[in-house]
């Protein structure tokens, strides 16, 4: 695939051919730890977990009512029955129905073994110890199945789940106190460059603030990965080379911002290819062309470019999904959806594009979506505007108003 804009005539990686490459390479841990389950959260199961228990327990009531035998219900007229106790959620009822009886019952509550039918308190009247039913009321409504929702030793979240809050929720409802995950990525990350200042100190002309890492920190922010900050490195090769060996001693990953490119102070590709293995160099997209990955000893390495919107797109798009496929956790893809753009987008051929958009929906369901303005890769701003990526082919010339376009949302996937 050649890149128009660029004065090389070799042809460069597809996203789809470097997914691919790193799909191959990239040997999941499998190293695990038993944790709490209230430490749970976001990490990746590395056994199925089974139930100990009925879910629910035992048969119980979904509503508040009145329980009795569907041998008593009068399917014609209404009827009466007299009451002979009650079923508290946590206090069942102590005892058992003769024919003609029925419980006053509430939600949760177990039923008594005689009963299989409860009927909702507003459909009945009670006159002291007589309740009076309705005609034609159906039996067996209104009851929850001991199992109904997971049976004793049934699977309850199946092995390389990367664990939810409603995960954590079943595995409490079964008693599960603790369980075996994946241990956490060791990640180490930096920036590269002299023109970098931390945040905090006056503004110099020919300086800029380093954003990177702070969006880094960010994109980072997951409960599988244990990540080291190592700050700022000058455009330094020996430095660059001695940072980089160093990180890779003790990490499962380095990333890099910065000195992926081709000028001269860019060493980051040349010091991979001496102390590791490149396993490629630049990728057919935009934003975030000069992207290197490949290893050195049994660390992962990316380095990636250094403006900001290149960080996030190549993180989102090529990092991310590396980073779940070592942790172990189970693929999956972001949603795309086809939306109407309504704004004009200019675009060369040559490179698969990730502009900014913000997407919204009308009240018949039809989708939308519209540019964030300026997509240089050094506008920021333009994607903290945005919601959702405009992914433009990389034989594509363009869109015009009105026409399809293919839309990623953020943080949606399936």
């Amino acid at each position: 695939m050649i890149d128009p804009c660029s004065l090389e005539s070799t042809s460069l990686l597809s996203l789809d051919d470097a997914l691919e490459r790193i799909k191959i390479a990239i040997q999941p841990v499998m190293a695990s730890e038993r944790v709490a389950l209230k430490n749970a959260l976001g990490r990746v199961l590395s056994e199925g977990v089974v139930s100990p228990i009925n879910i629910p327990f035992g048969r119980n009531s979904s509503m508040d009512g009145y329980a009795l035998s569907s041998k008593d219900i009068n399917a014609n007229q209404p009827f009466t029955l007299s009451l002979t106790g009650v079923s508290w959620a946590g206090k069942p009822f102590q005892g058992s129905l003769q024919a003609g009886q029925c419980v006053r019952i509430f939600t949760g509550a177990l039923l008594p073994d005689e009963t299989d039918s409860v009927v909702i308190q507003e459909q009945v009247s009670a006159d002291g110890e007589n309740i009076v039913f309705p005609a034609n009321i159906a039996a067996y409504q209104n009851i929850r199945e001991a199992g109904e929702d997971i049976k004793q030793g049934s699977l309850v979240c199946p092995r390389l789940k990367k664990l939810t809050a409603a995960d954590i929720g079943l595995l409490a409802s079964a008693g599960i106190y603790d369980l075996p995950v994946r241990r956490k990525l060791n990640i180490a990350f930096f920036s590269t460059g002299d023109e970098l200042m931390g945040i905090g100190q006056q503004p110099e002309l020919g300086k800029i603030y380093d954003s990177n890492r702070y969006a880094l920190a960010g994109l980072l922010a997951d409960p599988c990965y244990s990540v080291v900050d190592m700050g700022v490195i000058p455009d330094d090769r020996q430095l660059l080379e001695d940072g980089i060996k160093q990180a890779a001693e003790c990490n499962d990953v380095i990333i890099t911002t910065g000195g992926a490119s081709v000028g001269d102070a860019d060493y980051i590709n040349d010091i991979l290819a001496s102390c590791g293995v490149v396993n490629f160099w630049k990728i057919a997209i935009k934003p975030g062309k000069p992207l290197a990955f490949g290893k050195i000893g049994p660390c992962y390495f990316f380095g990636l470019p250094g403006n900001p919107v290149s960080v996030i797109v190549t993180f989102q798009q090529i990092v991310a999904p590396a980073l779940k496929q070592l942790s172990g956790a189970a693929a999956n893809k972001p949603l795309r959806l086809l939306a109407t753009c309504i704004t004009a987008l200019k675009k060369a051929p040559g490179r698969q594009e990730f502009q900014r958009g913000i997407l919204t929906q009308d009240t018949d369901g039809n989708f939308f979506v519209a540019s964030t303005g300026q997509q240089g890769s050094h506008i920021l701003s333009s994607m903290s505007q945005s919601n959702c990526y405009i992914i433009l082919s990389a034989d594509s010339k363009g869109v015009s108003s009105g026409e399809k376009v293919l839309v990623e949302p953020f943080n949606v996937f399936f």
